[in-house]
């Protein structure tokens, strides 16, 4: 008998299982489809779209509800500091001339009735003549004591006197009067620091041309910004605090003066402003302070921060509107203090339930579910 080659064997066996495989029963073979992965869809009911979810569409998913809690009874703001424009005036030139003189620069401090600036204008001579002749003609009347002529005189006197006041010069200007002169100088009307300064020596003026501008700080104004939800809260006379940056250690008090009767369309806030004492002229113009309003208490509509989503331009928050779906709101927000929730202005309200933990994973399905990139 001749020896069995094993190598020719072992090649037969081979083959014989690749044939085997290929064309045994269906049943042993590999299977080799592919599971289709679905997403959440979209339905619509009276106008409005859901999201569809299961819990194994977004593992990890958790909800909260929206809740309404009380406020303080301190409001919160940020201002700015003004001149209080009841406290500030404006020097005009009520004459055609030029600037012979000035004594005061930027930012310096003057007092009422100091004079500040010598005007030259033909006006004031023509003026201050009128006045003389006014005056000698009442003295002649005086004398002759004819009848009527000293009410005329008199009259005479006053108008031309008042020709100077208009002119800008002052009582005891007036009565320093002696000869006709064309220069004067113009008086501070208010004690204050000089926070614009138009007056150059030398330059030409027009009537109703601006040469200084004073204003005071011993008080000023406060502009702040209240949102519209809180409107009911602030009113006239409720006092109030501010701390600057400048002076973190230093309270400033005052009250609140004004509510504007305006609302700004797009913050929805309103602006308030209030009348701050400032000791020691530490409150600049243009300053930012953080102000402390005593106000009564209120509620309003707190969620996680985790639960809104930033898309595009505004706040999202998915809402479930049944155990198996959500609807997607916009959102407003208002600023909030307490670290880790949002104010909720509007778009949902107290005991909605919404997505938490996963909110941005499902923005981005609902995206895919439009057909568009999240």
């Amino acid at each position: 008998m001749k020896p069995i080659n094993l190598t020719l064997l072992g090649v037969a066996l081979l083959a014989a299982l690749t044939a085997f495989g290929c064309h045994g029963e269906p049943g042993a073979s590999a299977d080799t489809s592919v599971a289709t992965q679905t997403f959440p869809q979209l339905t619509q009911k009276d106008g409005q779209e859901y999201l569809s979810l299961k819990p194994t569409d977004v593992p990890g998913i958790t909800f909260a509800q929206v809740q309404e809690i009380a406020l303080p009874g301190i409001l919160e703001t940020t201002g700015q500091v003004t001149f209080d424009d009841r406290r500030v005036s404006t020097i005009v030139s009520r004459v055609q001339g030029r600037i012979e003189n000035v004594r005061v620069s930027l930012w310096d401090t003057v007092h009422k009735g100091e004079p500040i600036v010598q005007l030259y204008s033909p006006d004031f001579m023509l003026g201050e003549a009128e006045y003389l002749q006014a005056e000698n003609t009442q003295t002649v009347s005086l004398n002759a004591s004819v009848e009527g002529s000293a009410d005329l005189a008199k009259s005479m006197v006053i108008a031309a006197k008042r020709k100077l006041e208009l002119l800008g010069m002052s009582d005891a200007d007036i009565e320093a009067i002696k000869s006709p002169a064309p220069t004067i100088w113009m008086r501070a009307p208010i004690t204050g620091t000089v926070v614009q300064n138009q007056a150059v020596i030398g330059s030409a003026i027009n009537s109703g041309d601006v040469l200084y501008q004073l204003g005071t700080l011993d008080h000023v104004w406060l502009t702040a910004d209240v949102y519209e939800v809180d409107l009911a809260r602030v009113s006239a006379g409720q006092q109030l605090s501010a701390v600057t940056t400048a002076f973190p250690d230093q309270v400033f008090k005052g009250e609140i003066a004004r509510v504007s009767p305006d609302i700004d369309p797009n913050a929805h806030t309103a602006q308030i402003r209030c009348e701050i004492e400032n000791p020691g002229l530490k409150l600049k113009p243009q300053m930012l302070a953080r102000v402390k309003i005593v106000t009564n208490p209120g509620a309003a509509l707190v969620v996680p921060q985790q639960a809104l989503v930033f898309d595009g331009d505004s706040y999202i928050a998915f809402v479930q509107v049944t155990p198996g779906s959500v609807e997607r709101r916009t959102v407003e927000i208002g600023s909030w203090n307490e670290d880790g929730y949002a104010r909720i202005l509007s778009g949902i309200k107290a005991g909605d339930r919404v997505i938490v933990k996963q909110a941005i994973q499902v923005n981005a399905l609902w995206h895919q579910a439009h057909g568009e990139s999240s």
